[in-house]
């Protein structure tokens, strides 16, 4: 009878405990990161009799959570994945919106001023056409002036939303780590039984981690985990937690990259890190901002490089040559690497925008050799004779300004990036716009021959001879002398004649065709008083639709097109892939949620099972009762 009392009570505790455990089921069916737990039962120790064995009755070996740590990491990963796009496409659209608005884009803004400079090319001795250019000249440099603000706006958000961020995965790491050691400790005080709930509590930390940085987990024998982010960097080790940081970059301080504590020094790990909202931030950063700024400048420097050099070669109403236009950006200084050792100073500045990338570059030496890294494409070239004379690379010409470099030090140069901000008009004057070319070219009227010559046009407008009255005087049918008019001093004699050669001198070219006569004379002269004349206002018109950029394979317009198109296709493409991370992780969700979610009718019925074997085993205690008393009764007679 002790025996059955025995076993009866084992069925008692054991189906107590599983009530226990469903109702802790029910009560945590809401909480975030709950996984359902169950009591394992086994069987005791039977009692050996002559006649054989007779069970003792049941006992709880564990009470273990349903968790599937293939399937966690799998929603991990996927929770990593979808928070990285949803930071990405929600700045991108911001870009997307900003580049392509038909009113507050640079296309509307360009193609009026070049309109306005086509109208005054209709009437060049117009002073409201000029008044006009250079209003419209000042609202496209406004209007560039603010994209490219706008875009540094949205870089200081990224600054602040980086900070905000990594203070997060902090307080995550070290709550992880505090688990970690509570787990250890509940772990070995219970004899290896596992402290669920704290499981599951750690486990919904790293994945609210995973939301904002992709992270790796191994799980060590004592229960720990260790917690990895990037490429291997450790986050979480046992009960210590490493610190992230957001620190200045090393070439600009306003720009904050990610860090990671090394000791006393903090090491950037930036390049490093993927997935979550901090790896969305930093790539739409590098993938979208970075070259949309890029872009941007460079359509500014091009448009000002170009303008500013046809400008050049143009007079204004006061009969002087024409000067910058746009603001010139001449001679820039190259970001020196923090940590240089030497005492260099970097200068760059463009030479060729039809070179031009959108690219930025690291000038560094190591001791024997200074090398040019393309950041774009990783395409790096040597520059030889450099420093003693400037190195010339896709179309920026690199100069060392003053000092001596040391081994290991670098520059970043950027020809590009950030340039729209400086975007400007020089000119202030209505007259000072060149619309008028500086040369002109007569003939004489006694010529007895057929031939003409060309208005002539500008090669050279830094020539100090270029206004000079120049007279070209045929000496035969096929050859001619050319002789400064005003001093009647040959600058050149017995020149072969070719009908439509270019004939260049003092800055300027002409061509003469025909059949021109002994004695024939034609004259080139400086335009002053060329109020009506459109030449240069022309040319300056015919840039918009004019090769510039890409070795001439793209205008200004083309340009900011692809700008545009690029930051659309970017935009679109991680929406949609968004959307597909989105059915991912619901799919991971659901498939976890299979194995640890509680299942309110599940158990609700398992609470009914769990009642009636618990009645049943009360049931036996009542009989083994009945049985005893019966005993004690027939020992009393």
């Amino acid at each position: 009878m002790a025996g059955i009392l025995s076993t009866s009570i084992s069925g008692l505790l054991a189906y107590q405990r599983g009530l226990a455990t469903a109702s802790h089921n029910v009560a945590n069916a809401e909480t975030p990161g709950y996984s359902r737990q169950r009591v394992e039962l086994a069987t005791r120790v039977p009692q050996r009799y002559g006649s054989g064995f007779i069970g003792s009755g049941v006992q709880v070996t564990t009470v273990r959570r349903q968790y599937d740590e293939f399937l966690d990491a799998s929603l991990r990963e996927s929770i990593a994945g979808e928070r990285r796009l949803a930071a990405f496409v929600e700045l991108a659209s911001q870009v997307d919106d900003l580049l392509a608005d038909p009113e507050a884009g640079v296309s509307p803004a360009l193609a009026r001023f070049f309109g306005a400079v086509e109208d005054l090319a209709g009437d060049p001795s117009s002073m409201a056409a000029r008044r006009v250019v250079l209003g419209e000249a000042r609202t496209l440099a406004a209007r560039i002036r603010d994209l490219d603000a706008r875009l540094a706006g949205l870089e200081r958000q990224v600054n602040r939303r980086l900070e905000t961020t990594v203070a997060e995965i902090n307080t995550i790491a070290e709550s992880i780590a505090r688990l970690n050691t509570e787990i250890i400790a509940q772990q070995g005080a219970a004899g290896g039984q596992p402290p669920n709930d704290l499981l599951d509590r750690r486990d919904e930390l790293v994945r609210q981690l995973a939301e904002r940085v992709s992270v790796t987990v191994a799980k060590q024998d004592d229960g720990a985990y260790n917690v990895f982010i990037g490429k291997g960097q450790a986050l979480v080790v046992g009960g210590q937690s490493a610190r992230l940081a957001a620190t200045p970059n090393a070439y600009d301080a306003s720009r904050l990259e990610v860090s990671i504590q090394a000791g006393a020094s903090k090491v950037e790990v930036s390049a490093l890190l993927s997935g979550g909202e901090l790896g969305g931030l930093l790539d739409v950063r590098a993938q979208l901002l970075d070259p949309a700024r890029a872009a941007l400048g460079r359509v500014a420097v091009a448009l000002a490089e170009r303008f500013n050099a046809q400008h050049r070669e143009g007079m204004d109403l006061d009969g002087s040559l024409g000067g910058d236009f746009f603001r010139d950006y001449g001679a820039r200084t190259a970001a020196a690497y923090s940590g240089n050792a030497g005492t260099a100073s970097v200068s760059y500045e463009v030479t060729d925008v039809g070179k031009l990338t959108t690219s930025d570059y690291l000038l560094s030496y190591d001791g024997s050799t200074y090398t040019l890294k393309r950041l774009s494409d990783g395409t790096t070239t040597t520059l030889s004779g450099f420093p003693a004379s400037p190195a010339t690379v896709d179309g920026v010409r690199i100069s060392l300004a003053s000092g001596t470099m040391a081994a290991g030090d670098r520059f970043l140069l950027r020809p590009t990036r950030g340039e729209a901000g400086a975007f400007a008009v020089a000119l202030a004057d209505p007259a000072r716009v060149a619309a008028a070319a500086p040369v002109r070219t007569e003939t004489a009227q006694a010529n007895a021959g057929t031939a003409a010559i060309s208005a002539g046009e500008v090669l050279d407008a830094t020539n100090p001879d270029l206004l000079k009255r120049v007279r070209i005087e045929f000496t035969s049918a096929t050859t001619f002398d050319v002789i400064d008019d005003a001093t009647n001093t040959a600058i050149a004699s017995g020149v072969s004649y070719t009908s439509g050669a270019n004939i260049d001198y003092n800055g300027w070219r002409v061509q003469i065709t025909g059949t021109p006569a002994a004695g024939d004379r034609f004259y080139v002269t400086g335009n002053a008083g060329g109020v009506g004349d459109n030449r240069n206002a022309l040319l300056l018109r015919d840039l918009r639709a004019a090769g510039i950029l890409d070795s001439g394979a793209s205008t200004l317009d083309e340009a900011y097109g692809d700008l545009v198109a690029d930051a659309g296709t970017r935009t679109r493409q991680a929406e949609l892939d968004r959307d597909a991370r989105e059915v991912m992780r619901q799919q991971a969700e659901a498939a976890l949620a299979a194995v640890s979610g509680v299942n309110l009718d599940e158990e609700a019925a398992r609470i009914l099972e769990l009642q009636q074997a618990y009645q049943a085993a009360a049931k036996v205690v009542t009989v083994a009762d009945a049985m005893f008393q019966t005993l004690l009764d027939a020992v009393r007679r």
